[in-house]
Parts: structure tokens; sequence; C-alpha cells
């Protein structure tokens, strides 16, 4: 179950691992065949040793003793494989030397601009060095100047504080060292008053923040003065600053997907193909070596122990992923089978589909269908998606056949898209249309969804 569960690089790394450690497994891929597994086979006609196997075999032994008596590392004297020679290449070495650098962070991109700020009162230059270690990633202060004064012994005053976080505030990207969205706007707008006329633009910012949320264009320009269409290339104007303007340093880290599986157009041009990426069946064996070693060391009981346990581990290794292979090439062709539409027309496809229907179909426990999409991917030709988004539960439409919740979900965002926007669909109409089409859905499954969605309520939607 743990090797089921386990995706790709994960079971990747797991192979190296018990390559490193276990030496009766070995990588079929070196040299040879496959050797399917026999680990019921172990337990042969008995064969007489030979010298050269007796001397080979005290020797491991005795080498075993050692690393367990004094916790030696063994993982460079694997038995049957030579150690790495000094000309050798060093492939975590390799890996190392072409792993792209890390990117510079916001902290260390406002200390290296820091450090050339003209400030003659030196107080004032370590304040700002401990606020900007309070700076977070997205580039706000959220920790009380106050409170930050207090970890500096002695503390700071807050003419100090105050003094070095409008020099911090100076800094690029603009807007960085802000305490609330206001702030961080304004200072960005302070940095564009040099080139342009944000007089309009400050106002919106410093009295209508939230009329601007609700979108209440004509109460904004009856408080202001100000015609629809000024508000409007002011809110333009707007648009071009950054909520969050330290992640414009350095990249956020994106977790790397792989996928699993790979779904592609059949070659006569109906249906779809299944087959699992490279990786997901690794070659691997049981050394000869060591087969033949249980069989010759009938009068070392430890060292027939200790050959036995590295073979039914290896053994039990080969056994876990082959399994894991069959079971998840099962259920993704099974997947592709019942949400053929989703592959032919999108989201709105999405048929509904229940582990515990499919486990009951293909005879196990839903649990095992679970452990076997977990953290999987699959790559279809609409794109990289988790093996879990295909499973999904829903509503039955008035002919009867079941419509999952994504495709409804899918439906709704389309619904919106298409709408007017100067007189936009509200919930309620947007649940209607969808009884109308045979969906039954509430106006508060349709407001659910539209916020899954981060789509705002009608009255926002509109345009003036």
């Amino acid at each position: 179950m743990n090797i089921l569960q386990l995706p790709l690089m994960a079971l990747e790394a797991k192979v190296r691992e018990e390559l490193e450690r276990n030496p009766a497994l070995e990588d079929g891929d070196m040299d040879g065949p496959v050797t399917p597994d026999e680990s019921d086979k172990f337990e042969q006609a008995d064969l007489e040793p030979s010298p050269e196997s007796r001397e080979l075999l005290e020797g491991f032994t005795r080498l075993d003793q050692i690393s367990r008596e004094y916790g030696i590392d063994d993982s460079d004297h694997i038995f049957g494989r030579p150690r790495q020679g000094a000309g050798e290449r060093d492939a975590k070495m390799d890996a190392m030397a072409n792993t792209a650098s890390r990117p510079e962070s916001l902290n260390e991109y406002l200390v290296r601009q820091w450090a050339f700020v003209e400030i003659e009162d030196e107080r004032v230059r370590e304040a700002g060095e401990l606020i900007i270690n309070y700076i977070e990633d997205d580039g706000y202060l959220r920790t009380p100047l106050a409170e930050i004064a207090e970890q500096h012994v002695p503390p700071f005053s807050m003419d100090e504080m105050e003094e070095a976080l409008s020099w911090i505030q100076s800094l690029e990207p603009a807007g960085v060292g802000a305490r609330d969205l206001k702030e961080c706007l304004l200072i960005q707008l302070d940095a564009l008053a040099e080139e342009e006329d944000v007089e309009l633009e400050r106002l919106l910012v410093e009295n209508h923040l939230a009329d601007i949320e609700k979108n209440r264009y004509p109460v904004i320009a009856k408080a202001t003065g100000r015609t629809i269409e000024e508000i409007k290339a002011a809110m333009h104007n707007l648009a071009r600053l950054h909520p969050h303007p330290g992640r414009l340093v350095g990249g956020r880290e994106v977790p790397r997907v792989t996928p699993d599986v790979i779904v592609d157009y059949a070659d006569d041009g109906d249906g779809y193909t299944v087959r699992l990426a490279r990786g997901n069946s690794p070659r691997l064996r049981i050394s000869e070596t060591y087969r033949r070693m249980l069989q010759e060391c009938r009068d070392n009981k430890e060292a027939r122990d200790f050959v036995r346990k590295n073979l039914e581990s290896a053994g039990a290794l080969i056994d876990a992923i082959a399994y894991r292979r069959n079971r998840l090439l099962e259920v993704a062709e099974e997947v592709v089978k019942r949400q053929r539409d989703f592959l032919d027309l999108g989201p709105t496809g999405l048929k509904v589909l229940r582990m515990s229907e499919l486990a009951e179909k293909l005879g196990c426990d839903p649990s095992t269908i679970s452990r076997t999409v977990a953290d999987k991917y699959v790559q279809t030709p609409r794109g990289i998606f988790p093996l879990r988004y295909f499973f999904t539960g829903g509503t039955e439409a008035s002919d009867g056949e079941a419509t999952s919740w994504d495709s409804v979900k899918a439906r709704v965002q389309s619904i919106i898209e298409s709408e007017d926007k100067k007189n936009p669909l509200s919930d309620e109409v947007i649940a209607a249309r969808l009884q109308a089409e045979g969906i039954d859905v509430s106006r508060r499954t349709i407001a659910k969804y539209r916020k899954q969605l981060h789509i705002p309520a009608a009255r926002q939607r509109r345009e003036f």
C-alpha cells in the first residue's frame, strides 16, 4: 500500500534508495534481460559450496558484523558492486551542477539596496535592517513597528522606526514596506506622480476603496463630481498597480508536476490510448550472486538469515511495484472509458464517478482506489490533471443522466462569460437557466460555485 500511493518521482527516489541499501536488488537495465521474481524459489536443491564461495561468504559475514558493531555505513561496500573510482563521474555532483540557481529573495533584494542608502544616523540604519527582516514575501509589513522596536537592545524609538520605514518604502519595488493595501497603492502612486497626474487616483484610493470593491461607480462619480468615463480611466490606471509588490521579486517555488499516466489520441483517430509514463516500471531483478549464496551458505545460519532477509525484501519491492503498475493502469483505463465526454468536450462533459463504484467493478476496497489516485497526475490532450479530479459527485438531470458537480460549475462559468456585462445575470437567473436545461440546482449552489470560481456577484460584475 505504501508503494501504491507513491507518485512517480517519489517512486523513483524509493527505487534508488533501495538499490543503494539492498545488495540483493539490481538494476535490470545494467546488463542482460530482466529476471522475473523468483522469491518463491529460494529453497532449491542444496549445492555443495565451492571453496571460493566459502571464502567470499566469510569475508562478507565479517564485514556485516563490523558494520553492525561500529555503525559503519555500508553504502560504499555493496556486495557485488564496485566502488566509484576516482576517475568516474559523480551523478549527484552532475545533478547539482545542472540545477538552476535559487532566485534572489525579496529580503536579499532589499538588504542589497539598503546597503547603498545614504543614512547618517546609524540607529536609523540599524532600525531599517531590523524592519526588513519583518517584511513578508508579498512586500507587506504586518508586524507593528512598536513590537519590532522592542526586539532591539536598547529599543528603538518610534521616531527612529518611522524614519527607517519611510526610507524602506522608497526602495524597489514600489509599494514594499506598506502596512495595508491603501498605503501600498499610495506609495506606488507617489512613484508615478513624477511623470503623471494621479490626483483622481489618489482621491479614489484614499476615500473610495470600499466603493471600488463593490463596483459603485455612480456613487463615486456623485461624491467626486467626476464623470463615469473619468472614473473608468482612473480605475484603468489603478489596475496597473500591484497589490502584492513583493511578488515581483524573485520566483515563487512551483512544485514540479510529473504525470504518471499519459492519455493520447489513438492512431486510428477513434478513441484514446492509455499508457504509464516512463519510470512506473523500473527494471529490477534479484542478484544471481545472492541467489547462489543462499543455496551455498546452509552451514552458516547467521549469514543465511541475512541473505534471505535481503532477498525477501528485494522480492517484496518488485512485487509491490508490479502491483502498483497494474492497479494504476487498470484505474486509468477505466477513468478514460468513463470520462470520454470530458476528453471530447471539456469540463462540461465530466461525468459522475465515485471511487466506491470503481472499486466494486475492479473487485477491491475503495481505500485501494484512493491510494492509487493519491498525488498522481494524468497528461491528456486537454492538459495535465490530478487523477483524483475525475472522481466527482453530482446530480441527476431531467433525462435521468447523472451530471457531475464540476460540469455544472463549468456551465455556470460559461453562462457568466457570455452574459451582457451591462446587465449581468443574478444567481437566481443562472439557476433558472440551468433548470431549463434539466439541471436541478438552487440559487445557493450557484452562489457557492461562483465564489469557488472567484467570480464576483452580479452587481460587482456590472460594467458602466
